[in-house]
Parts: structure tokens; sequence; C-alpha cells
């Protein structure tokens, strides 16, 4: 049976790559502004997009719909239960992410620090854990 590879200091990929997860938080009730001032936030995120592609190491992004469109979905006494909205009420929603794939936390963060939602919102940045393929498993 194959080993699992060593850990370092950050999450594996299957193909032994570090990626986290940078998840963009905001306020729901932050002013949206005006047209331009709107047009110019988003200006900002397709710079910064940009540059991660350009930087190459880009994996995935993508902004998400208002907390109004969620569902939540819970299994309660073997029964499911859908709630419209999200499960808990917080100051902050989350808005989208980006997967980065980086060569440690150090340079994870320093890609949080420059999206524009650190400047109004915050950035969590997140390791994937790893999770051995089947074949590597003990039955």
């Amino acid at each position: 049976m194959p080993t699992a590879p060593a850990r370092t200091d950050g999450p594996i990929t299957k193909d032994l790559t570090m990626k986290y997860m940078l998840l963009i938080y905001s306020s729901p009730d932050l002013p949206q502004g005006t047209p331009d001032e709107q047009a110019a936030d988003m200006q900002r995120w397709f710079d910064y997009s940009d540059e991660m592609a350009a930087a190459g190491v880009m994996v995935a992004g993508d902004p998400l719909e208002g907390v109004e469109t969620s569902t939540t979905v819970r299994i309660r006494n073997d029964e499911k239960v859908l709630t419209d909205g999200p499960f808990a009420e917080t100051k902050e929603v989350l808005g989208g992410y980006y997967i980065v794939d980086v060569d440690d936390l150090d340079e994870a963060i320093a890609w949080a620090v420059k999206s524009p939602a650190a400047h109004y919102g915050s950035m969590e940045v997140r390791p994937p854990t790893w999770v051995a393929p089947a074949a590597w498993r003990i039955p």
C-alpha cells in the first residue's frame, strides 16, 4: 500500500502544492455608494484578481450572492430542515472567496492584505485539511 507524503507547514493537496482559501467578509449593512464608487470598487477587485492570476497563484475565486439567497440545511431527528437565509446572525457575512496556490501561510496572508475587503471588512486565511486518498487509508 502506498504511504502518504510527509506533511510540511501547510495544507498539501494531491499534487503536493500549498493551497489556502481566502474568505472575504464584510458588513451586510455596508453602504453601496454611488454608481461611480461601485464601479471603482469593482475595478479594485478586478485588478486584485488580475494581479493574482498574473502571479500564477490564483486557483479559483468567486463572489457569492447575498445571504438572503442562501438556504441553510440541517438534519434533526433524521429529518431534513431547510431554513431560508443564514443559520446565524452575524456582524459580517461571507461575500466570496479565492483559492490561492502559494509557498506558505505568509504568502497567503500577503495576498489577503492586498484585498480590497481588508480595508472595510476582513479576510480570513484558512488552509484546507488534507485527507489521504482512499488507496492510502487503512481498512
